[in-house]
């Protein structure tokens, strides 16, 4: 379950008497001059609450927009394996990302196959691995395995292209690759789960070699695949 461009990028890191003036106004002063200072408060409230707003989660039942758009094409599948996979729609677009970016006959040079780059022993005898529902359900069933063994989803990443076993040795005995695969995945899930609009990590990622992988998925994407 391994896919992702050759670049190795490291994460860097009032007065006290005005207060008691209130006491001698007329109820009804006090009520003008109460609407006035909601007025006032609320000028400065009502900016930082719009700008909390732009970095909350997307509304439910949708993916981030930052995702590339050969991505965001399999939302409503994404959606629909998350939920069975309970998994979250986000961190499985950041996996479909990285992996393939939407490329569902994309093959790593160790052999990884499909959406998810799912390695030839997860398949049962018979199954079509580059089938999106089949491709999709043995990788999603894998990272849920990760996810429950580590409990965070940087760790879920690092077993995913590591595997469990190789996450679970100490990381600076992790594999150089996993180590690139924890900076993209874990930055672009990041900006995703906040609603983000856009991902400085990923346009990274995309200039270290990921671009070339969506023009592929673009191109498959074209010719009504």
């Amino acid at each position: 379950m391994e896919l992702s461009p050759d670049v190795y990028y490291e994460e860097r890191e009032a007065p006290g008497s005005g207060c008691l003036s209130f006491l001698l106004f007329p109820p009804i002063s006090v009520l003008l001059v109460g609407a006035l200072l909601f007025h006032l408060l609320s000028q400065f409230t009502l900016p930082s609450f719009a700008q909390a707003k732009t970095q909350a989660p997307t509304a439910a039942g949708r993916l981030a927009p930052l995702f590339t758009p050969q991505v965001l094409r399999w939302e409503a599948d994404i959606l629909r394996w998350s939920a069975e996979a309970e998994l979250d729609p986000n961190l499985v677009a950041t996996v479909m990302q990285i992996e393939s970016c939407g490329h569902p006959l994309a093959v790593s040079r160790a052999g990884a196959m499909g959406l998810f780059q799912v390695m030839p022993y997860h398949f049962s005898a018979g199954e079509n691995s580059f089938d999106p529902d089949t491709n999709a359900r043995r990788g999603l069933a894998y990272l849920r395995k990760s996810l429950d063994n580590f409990g965070t989803s940087e760790m879920a990443m690092a077993g995913y292209n590591g595997g469990i076993n190789g996450a679970s040795r100490p990381q600076a005995a992790w594999a150089q690759e996993t180590r690139r695969y924890i900076y993209w995945g874990e930055n672009i899930y990041r900006d995703a789960a906040a609603g983000r609009e856009g991902s400085l990590v990923l346009q990274e990622w995309l200039a270290a070699g990921g671009a070339s992988l969506c023009a592929q998925a673009q191109q498959l994407a074209e010719a009504g695949y």
